[in-house]
């Protein structure tokens, strides 16, 4: 037991210790501050190759994991490989599944203008060559000698059918054989004079002429077919000749590229194949072409060349080392990549130009950094990103077609080797609860890298902490901390960590407090940021969210809730606990009251007799019990009927901080020893009576300081803590302020026998080698009740026997 000094209330940062900002501390910020186990996980998950070996950042929100991570990546980043561009091209022989090309970075771009060259190549040139006179020239040698065979196979049909008496006429059915009289076609009147014989004559005569035209008509259909041959053949060797150029000088630019080389092979077959297309497009053409197909004829045209494109999926042209990828919204299209559509004609269509990107492809070769809890809210993403990382190839694919719902064909590009390193960044939950419930994650996430609330206050941290404050200031154009601001600043940083010898690493919360700071200075027309700017944003902050504290205060003050900070009173002591008000926090006082009665029934909680107890604090009350038994029923039965409460308690009680002022009060009414109401207590209690730390130690002091402030400061008021809460101390000025003056005070106990001699003022007394307790002592006058309950209870007992 000790009462504290005014050194032990706060931890007083020595302004002239802390260096003055410069390149050195701006340096560190570039490093994860504090976070030495976090960093070593992710120097392990990052330089591991091999499936599995991603990274799971756990940690609270607000303490920078994002931002510490995607820095450390981009530093890293930058002394890896560039990774591959991602080019997707027209797939000639099965054109709903659109082919992947990687090329070295920038050279996307490059290989993207070559085809449009080549492309450009085959509009002018070759189309062109399709109306030279050269052209002309060549097409009509080649056809020259099926032409004679032709005129002669002509003749041949028309002297067969001149001496058979016929001849040939031109119908709108085609050639017709018509008899012939005297040299003149004999008409169908003429015919009917004619006798039957003459008639059967003339048809049977027709008959074996038909048959003879028929075997000369497949000859001439011979000759035509071996002309179009040969026209194809001119046209191919035409093409053949004029882009076997342009495509090996593309081809010699990318052979080390096997992929390139196939493509360009494909596009060669692909302009064999559409010769008639291209013939199409000349001027000439066009003009015999009626001008409801010029339309029909253009699209076509415009069909056939958009083939001849290359779609840049992911240009890293612009990228010195390997990417990093932050995507703030992982909906499964962009983490996965989608295929686009667009109206045409009244009619929805894609193609391979309209394949864009995502996260993973973008990534690919570097970094993908994603928020587990956007992930997992989006539907389809999970599954999405745990198949690429699984089978470690990414295909760009519509949803509807992995569920199999998709019946309308679409494209299906060709699968993209994945290699990427994934870190998700999120709460420690997440990981706890994928790591039971789902097997995937057990196997692509084997590195957890775990960022701490909190740091060592060594000098190390320290000079990084005011790098951090100097880095940020100038990145967020904010005045300059002087040596007293960043002193202040870091004072705040242990109160946050709730310990002297900690810094919090809660940098988002810190930022916004220099933010704060910053606007005070400008009102305040200063050109730096001083220990007053940031002292004034703390009480600024306070001052927007203390509205409820300011109401509790104000009816205790008016005695709408009943607290004494003065006098003593028997089983009566101010508890103290803490109202969580999002991200304000603050303590207040509570009335615990206990009643006390001979009986078997022991100590009862009427908070978990009205259900308001959670289980926490209904634990702590059970100990009190396990207290009691050990200390004063070693050698007998004991025999009470107890009863505490936190009076004008209203909502649920949770905690076991509050189970030594339980104690204390039941003490009391069990000696009839008055406690005094100026000091309030907190700490949870074990059954041998040792007393043990709490949380939010600070602000419970804070807050029955401000209570015996409203109510009336006296002597001796203060506050009863744990040895173990005095490392967590970092009060406010006014409170450190007033403990010096001595009109407020702190002691620290290790033991509920010291804690109880504050309260009453009597000696606890030691228990003696025969169980029993010194005369005079307040563990004696507990002990003795204790013995009256049982010899009364024992009377009673007795007493009823005789009367039955």
């Amino acid at each position: 037991m000790r009462k504290l000094k005014v050194e032990d209330a706060r931890l007083a940062v020595d302004s002239a210790s802390i260096a003055s900002q410069g390149k050195q501390e701006t340096a560190a910020f570039r490093e994860i501050i504090g976070q030495d186990r976090a960093l070593h996980a992710l120097e392990v998950g990052l330089q591991v190759p091999g499936r599995g070996f991603n990274i799971y950042v756990a940690g609270p929100p607000g303490i920078g994991k994002m931002t510490s991570v995607r820095s450390y990546l981009e530093r890293l980043a930058r002394e890896r490989p560039t990774p591959n561009d991602l080019c997707f091209v027209h797939n000639h022989k099965e054109p709903y599944e659109p082919r992947a090309i990687l090329l070295p970075a920038g050279k996307g771009q490059e290989f993207r203008k070559d085809i449009q060259n080549l492309k450009s190549f085959i509009q002018s040139d070759i189309s062109g060559a399709f109306e030279s006179d050269e052209y002309q020239e060549q097409q009509s040698e080649a056809l020259q000698e099926i032409q004679q065979q032709g005129e002669g196979v002509q003749q041949e049909v028309k002297r067969a059918a001149e001496a058979k008496g016929f001849m040939l006429q031109q119908t709108l059915m085609g050639m017709a054989l018509v008899p012939v009289k005297d040299g003149q076609p004999l008409q169908d009147k003429d015919l009917q004079q004619l006798a039957e014989e003459d008639r059967k004559e003339i048809n049977r005569k027709r008959q074996e002429l038909q048959q003879e035209i028929q075997e000369i008509q497949r000859k001439y259909r011979r000759l035509n077919r071996v002309a179009g041959e040969k026209i194809e053949e001119l046209d191919r060797q035409i093409v053949r000749n004029r882009l076997e150029g342009p495509i090996d000088d593309v081809k010699e630019k990318y052979k080390d590229n096997a992929k390139v080389g196939e493509y360009l092979d494909s596009v060669m077959e692909d302009v064999l194949e559409n010769i008639d297309t291209l013939k199409q497009s000349g001027s000439q053409n066009e003009q015999n072409v009626p001008p409801q197909l010029q339309q029909q004829m253009e699209m076509v045209k415009q069909q056939f060349f958009s083939r001849f494109n290359v779609n840049v999926t992911v240009d890293n042209s612009g990228l010195e080392g390997a990417p990093v990828v932050q995507e703030i919204n992982p909906n499964y299209n962009n983490l996965i990549g989608h295929i686009e559509k667009e109206m045409k004609m009244g009619a929805v269509s894609t193609d391979y130009s309209l394949i864009k990107a995502g996260a993973l492809l973008r990534a690919n070769g570097g970094f993908l950094v994603l928020s587990i809890e956007d992930v997992l809210r989006s539907l389809y993403s999970w599954d999405g990103l745990k198949r690429a990382l699984r089978i470690q190839e990414v295909r760009i694919e519509e949803v509807q077609q992995q569920l199999g719902l998709m019946s309308i064909k679409t494209l299906r590009p060709e699968a993209v080797p994945l290699d990427v390193k994934v870190i998700l960044v999120g709460r420690p939950v997440f990981y706890q609860l994928l790591h039971t419930y789902d097997e995937d994650f057990q196997e692509l996430f084997r590195i957890k890298a775990d960022f701490d609330i909190e740091m060592d206050a060594n000098e190390t941290n320290i000079r990084s902490f005011v790098g951090f404050l100097g880095t940020f200031a100038e990145q967020q154009e904010l005045m300059p901390l002087d040596k007293t601001g960043l002193a202040k600043v870091v004072e705040q940083a242990a109160r946050m960590a709730g310990h002297k010898q900690k810094l919090s690493t809660e940098f988002g919360s810190i930022s916004d407090l220099l933010r704060e700071a910053n606007f005070w200075a400008a009102r305040n027309k200063a050109s730096e940021i001083t220990a007053a700017h940031v002292k004034q944003a703390l009480d600024e902050k306070v001052y927007r969210s203390s509205l409820i504290k300011e109401k509790l205060n104000e009816y205790i003050k008016n005695g709408s809730i009943l607290i004494d900070t003065s006098d003593a009173e028997v089983a009566q002591v101010n508890g103290l606990s803490i109202v969580q008000l999002g991200d304000f926090s603050f303590g207040r006082p509570n009335r615990i009251t206990a009643t006390v009665t001979p009986g078997r029934e022991g100590v009862t909680d009427i908070e978990r007799e009205a259900r308001l107890g959670g289980p926490i604090h209904n634990k702590g009350v059970m100990i009190l019990s396990g207290f009691l038994s050990r200390t004063f029923g070693r050698n007998q039965l004991l025999t009470i009927s107890a009863r505490l409460v936190f009076e004008q308690s209203y909502q649920g009680v949770e905690g076991d901080s509050a189970s030594s002022a339980e104690l204390y009060a039941l003490l009391s009414a069990l000696a009839d020893v008055p406690l005094a109401q100026g000091i309030a207590v907190t700490g949870s209690v074990n059954q041998h009576g040792q007393v043990q730390a709490v949380g939010g130690i600070n602000q419970k002091i804070e807050g029955f300081y401000d209570v015996c402030n409203i109510k009336g400061a006296g002597a001796g008021q203060g506050v009863i803590i744990p040895e173990a809460n005095v490392q967590n101390l970092m009060l406010r000025e006014d409170v450190v302020e007033a403990i010096q003056k001595g009109t407020f005070a702190i002691w620290s106990v290790a033991a509920v026998a010291e804690a109880i001699e504050i309260l009453t003022g009597e000696k606890a007394g030691e228990m003696q080698p025969d169980g029993t307790f010194p005369d005079g002592t307040l563990f004696r006058k507990v002990a003795d009740r204790l013995d009256n309950y049982r010899s009364g209870l024992k009377q009673w007992h007795s007493d009823i026997t005789d009367v039955d």
